[in-house]
Order: C-alpha cells, then structure tokens, then sequence
C-alpha cells in the first residue's frame, strides 16, 4: 500500500533517510534532523513530499522524497525524486516500483512531464531497475553541487547585489 506520509512518519522517514546514507557510504553527510523533515514536508509552506510504502501488516517498508521542479523548454512542472528507499530486508517485494508508479500517476493527473531523479553510477541493482522500468540515464549531463565553504563564500561575494 502507497500513502502520504503523515506527520507521525517523521520518526521512521528520518531513520530511513539515514539507512539509505549508509547503504549510499555517506552516513557521516547526514545533517537532517526529525524538526527539519517535519518543517520541510509538513510546516506552513512545506517543500517537499513523501510517501510510504506499507506491507501489509502495516509495517513502513520504503518511502519516496520528492518536490516540484520545473523545465522551462516544457512549460511544466516535474517531480523531482530526492530520495527512494526500501528496507533491504523488503525488497523484492514490489514496494520501489509501488512508490515510482505512484509518482508517476501524479504526474500524468497534474500535467507534469517529467520524473526525474540521480543514482550512484556504481548502484548497479537500481540502475536496472529503473531501466527495466523504462528511465533512461542523461549521460549528457553532468550533475554539479555547492556545500559548505564553497557555497558560503560564493553566497557572500553576492551580498548587496539583489
């Protein structure tokens, strides 16, 4: 079963984000906290979404992030997916593609035309997944990130310019 996450899910959506860090070996890159998540996904002007996958004795065996984009070639919104985890001891069982189906559902009922999302170039498993769904990777693209001190110093070279 796929529903929206709800308040109360913070707790495991939070211990979920974490698992998939470790399985990704980034762990130690998590700053997220519960408060965030829940200002993030449920405060006056929520950013982002999710849902849940259940199984059916109602045990949370995944979850989808993800928030609105926009392609200005398309004219459209998008759903970006941040995150799509399921627990390994639950996979197999049909909950990943549960979730991607009902994003994409979302999509096709709002007019949105595009589902996008990254993956580790050397997680194999899931890379053949979403391709036995039909994804199709954006070799040629190249996907690039400011944090930290990098991004600070930029942002401070543009105080007083807005």
């Amino acid at each position: 079963m796929i529903r929206h996450a709800v308040p109360a899910d913070v707790p495991v959506i939070h211990a979920m984000v974490r698992e998939l860090a470790d399985y990704e070996k980034a762990l130690h890159e998590v700053r997220a906290t519960e408060e965030q998540l829940r200002e993030a996904l449920f405060g006056e002007r929520p950013a982002a979404f999710a849902h849940i996958a259940e199984t059916d004795d109602g045990r949370v065996a995944g979850f989808a992030l993800w928030f609105l984009n926009f392609s200005t070639w398309r004219g459209v919104h998008g759903i970006y997916l941040e995150d799509l985890y399921v627990r390994p001891q639950l996979r197999g069982g049909g909950h990943g593609k549960a979730l991607l189906t009902e994003l994409a559902r979302l999509c096709v009922e709002r007019g949105y035309e595009r589902l996008e999302w990254s993956v580790l170039d050397w997680n194999t498993p899931s890379i053949a997944f979403y391709e036995s769904l039909g994804a199709r990777p954006q070799d040629e693209w190249s996907v690039y990130r400011l944090t930290d001190a990098a991004l600070a110093s930029l942002g401070a070279q543009g105080r007083g310019n807005g």
